[in-house]
C-alpha cells in the first residue's frame, strides 16, 4: 500500500496533454478488445469470458471519453487545480480512484446540470456569433460546451464506476443433482492501486430458488463479492471466504483480469526494463506505451464435506493451488501480457530484458492488427 498519495499523483495542466493522455487511451482500450479476441483463439480465455470483457472495456472507454471533455477545457478558465485531471504516475498510468467518484456523484446531477446548460446547438451558435464580433476565442462557451458534453455522456450511462456490481448469466440446469450453474461478472476501480479489475466467478447453485431470483441471497451475495474485490486479496482467499458464507453456493472458478498499468514515457515514471524500453521508443508521438495484462485463474479440483449441524453437512470446495510455481499468489494459473505498439516491441526485443522474457507480448502491428509473440 501507498503511504503517500499525493506523491504518486500528476495533475494534466495543459491542454494538449490532455488531450494526448486521452487520445491515447481510446486507442489502447480499442486494442485490448482485439487483444481478447486474440487470447481466445489462444485458449488463454473462452468466448464467454471475451464477450463479458467487451462490455467492460467498452464501458472503460466511455468513462474515459467523458472524462476527457470534462477536463479538455478545463485549465482555459482559471487556475484552479480541482478542474484539472489527476493521474496516477507512477503505479498506473489511470486516473486516479477519485476522479471516478466524482464522476459517480455528477452523474447522479446530471439531468439537474443540463437543464441549467444551454444546448449543443445553441452553444455552438453564441460561439459563432462570439468569435464575429468579438474576434477572441469564445473560450468560456468552449467550456460551457464541454461541460454539456461531458454530462449527457453521464445520463447516456454505460460507464465503467468505481464499483460496477454483479450480474449473473445462466449457463445450464443440472436436474439429476437438482442444481444451476450461473456465470457472475462484476468490476471495480481499485481505490489502491487507482486500476480497473474485472471478476469472474463460475458457480454452482443447489439452493431451492434460483440465485438470481432469491431476494434473501442475491443482495447478500452481490455485497459479499464486492466487500471482497480488493486488488491485495488471492483469489484463494476469495473464493474460500465465499465458500464458507454460502452453504448451497459453490464456486467451481474463478477468474480476475488485472487491466494496467500504463507505462507512458511522456506520463507516468516507470521502473524497471521498461523505462529505457519506452525512453528508446518515445522519437514518434504516440509510440512510448505499454499496458500490462494480467490473468489470474482459481479452480476447483474436489470437494469434502463439513457438518453444519446435528444432522446437516455441505461440500466444500478444495481448490487447484499450484504450490510449486504459484503458491503464493493462491492460483491455479496465471498469464501475464504486455499490449504494446511495433516501435516499443522492437526495442524491447533489441535489449531483451530477463525479466521479461516469458511474459507474452501482444504487438500493435503499423496497419492496426494485433500480433502475439
Amino acid at each position: 500500500m501507498k503511504s503517500n498519495y499525493t506523491i504518486d499523483h500528476k495533475v494534466l495542466e495543459g491542454a494538449s496533454a490532455t488531450r494526448r493522455y486521452f487520445a491515447k487511451f481510446e486507442r489502447i482500450m480499442r486494442h485490448m478488445i482485439q487483444v481478447a479476441k486474440v487470447s481466445q483463439t489462444e485458449g488463454v480465455i473462452s468466448t464467454t469470458d471475451v464477450d463479458i470483457l467487451e462490455g467492460y472495456l467498452k464501458s472503460l472507454s466511455h468513462t474515459f471519453t467523458a472524462l476527457s471533455y470534462k477536463f479538455l477545457m478545463a485549465n482555459r478558465v482559471g487556475d484552479h487545480s480541482n478542474r484539472l485531471l489527476s493521474i496516477d504516475k507512477s503505479d498506473s498510468g489511470f486516473p486516479i480512484f477519485q476522479e471516478l467518484l466524482q464522476m459517480a456523484a455528477d452523474a447522479l446531477q446530471a439531468p439537474q446540470h443540463l437543464k441549467s446548460l444551454p444546448t449543443q446547438d445553441r452553444l455552438k451558435s453564441q460561439m459563432v456569433n462570439h468569435i464575429l464580433s468579438e474576434r477572441k476565442h469564445p473560450t468560456k462557451l468552449q467550456y460551457a460546451l464541454s461541460q454539456r458534453i461531458y454530462y449527457e455522456f453521464l445520463e447516456h450511462g454505460e460507464l465503467f464506476l468505481s464499483q460496477n456490481d454483479p450480474q449473473a448469466i445462466w449457463i445450464e440446469n443440472h436436474p439429476d443433482e437438482d442444481r444451476r450453474t450461473y456465470l457472475i461478472h462484476w468490476a471495480t476501480y481499485d481505490s489502491r492501486t487507482n486500476l480497473p479489475a474485472v471478476y469472474l466467478m463460475e458457480l454452482e447453485d443447489s439452493g431451492r430458488k434460483g440465485l438470481p431470483r432469491d431476494e434473501r441471497r442475491w443482495p447478500r451475495a452481490q455485497s459479499h463479492l464486492m466487500a471482497q474485490s480488493i486488488s491485495e486479496l488471492t483469489l484463494l482467499t476469495i473464493a474460500r471466504g465465499f465458500d464458507q458464507d454460502f452453504d448451497d453456493l459453490h464456486p467451481m472458478r474463478l477468474r480476475r483480469f488485472r487491466i494496467g498499468p500504463m507505462y507512458s514515457h511522456a506520463f507516468t515514471e516507470q521502473h524497471g526494463p521498461l523505462r529505457d524500453v519506452l525512453s528508446d521508443a518515445s522519437g514518434e508521438p504516440g509510440l512510448d506505451w505499454a499496458l500490462s495484462w494480467q490473468v489470474e485463474t482459481l479452480t476447483s479440483k474436489d470437494v469434502t464435506w463439513e457438518k453444519t449441524g446435528f444432522f446437516s453437512s455441505t461440500e466444500r470446495q478444495i481448490y487447484d493451488v499450484d504450490t510449486a510455481r504459484l503458491g503464493m499468489k493462491g492460483l491455479t494459473d496465471f498469464h501475464q501480457s504486455l499490449l504494446l505498439p511495433h516501435r516499443a516491441y522492437q526495442v524491447l526485443e533489441e535489449k531483451d530484458p530477463p525479466s521479461l522474457r516469458t511474459t507474452r507480448k501482444y504487438v500493435l502491428g503499423n496497419n492496426g492488427e494485433v500480433l502475439s509473440y
